[in-house]
């Protein structure tokens, strides 16, 4: 199993952005509890570039090959989905691609921002999102400039697969939806993940529709591949997930995805 993480430049993702416990309770999930890679690259760049996917194409390679890993499940979150779905649509576009491609079953994807957020056309415009998502976003990085709806429109249309009227990627793309933020202080389930986190994020869905993560509209999380469920389909309780909680273990989001595996 590989973890692929969102936007950012991680060196320790397991520490700074899935956390241990999320980590560690997905991957009992696997026959070997010991056949898991977390994936630490530079996704503020574009995600063609050789630190975005030539990064994680060389960290998986490394681990099919070196484990002789013949079904590996990849889970994404938010732009590491963008990252992931280009290695699956140019397999002739770096010679690690098909073998990376072939190794696996299917890909996971958490919140995935596929058709992009407007959002990240506020940060490139400086107003004030900059400052309210820069723990989330970055600052006008060429990840959060590819983001941007039209951006991510042109993409879909040309050089990625699995959107409306394109064809399919070559692995299942399985989405999971988060549709709202809980930040009210008296909400237990505003608590999971930081409560810090969820304010910041209720802040920013007010200039999202009301299907919404707080940083991603569900349209775009469901924009390219197939719909796995929506978060309040499966969670304990029928919680909603926000866009940080969909990387944590809150409300047994681990369980599940320990159990597909």
């Amino acid at each position: 199993m590989a973890f692929v993480h969102g936007t950012g430049k991680q060196t320790n993702a397991l520490a700074d952005y899935w956390t241990s416990d999320m980590v560690n309770s997905v991957r009992q999930g696997l026959p070997n509890q010991a056949n898991y890679v977390v994936i630490n690259c530079d996704f503020e760049q574009y995600m063609w570039d050789s630190q975005a996917a030539g990064c994680l194409a060389g960290q998986l390679h490394s681990f099919i090959t070196s484990r002789n890993i013949t079904d590996l499940v990849v889970l994404t979150h938010s732009n590491g989905g963008n990252v992931m779905r280009w290695i699956m649509s140019n397999p002739t576009w770096d010679s690690r691609y098909p073998t990376v491609i072939n190794s696996i079953r299917w890909v996971n994807a958490l919140a995935p921002s596929s058709l992009g957020t407007p959002l990240a056309d506020a940060v490139m415009s400086g107003n004030i999102f900059e400052a309210s998502l820069g723990w989330l976003l970055g600052y006008q990085s060429d990840a959060v400039r590819m983001q941007q709806t039209s951006w991510m429109q042109y993409y879909n249309s040309t050089w990625l697969l699995g959107t409306s009227g394109r064809p399919s990627l070559p692995k299942g793309f399985w989405n999971v939806v988060g549709s709202d933020v809980h930040a009210a202080i008296w909400n237990g389930a505003s608590y999971c993940g930081g409560y810090q986190y969820q304010v910041g994020l209720a802040i920013t869905q007010a200039w999202l529709n009301s299907c919404s993560d707080g940083f991603l509209e569900c349209s775009s999380q469901n924009g390219a591949g197939s719909l796995w469920f929506y978060d309040y389909q499966r969670t304990q309780s029928g919680r909603k997930l926000s866009h940080h909680q969909s990387r944590r273990d809150c409300f047994n989001l681990d369980v599940i995805l320990r159990n597909d595996i």
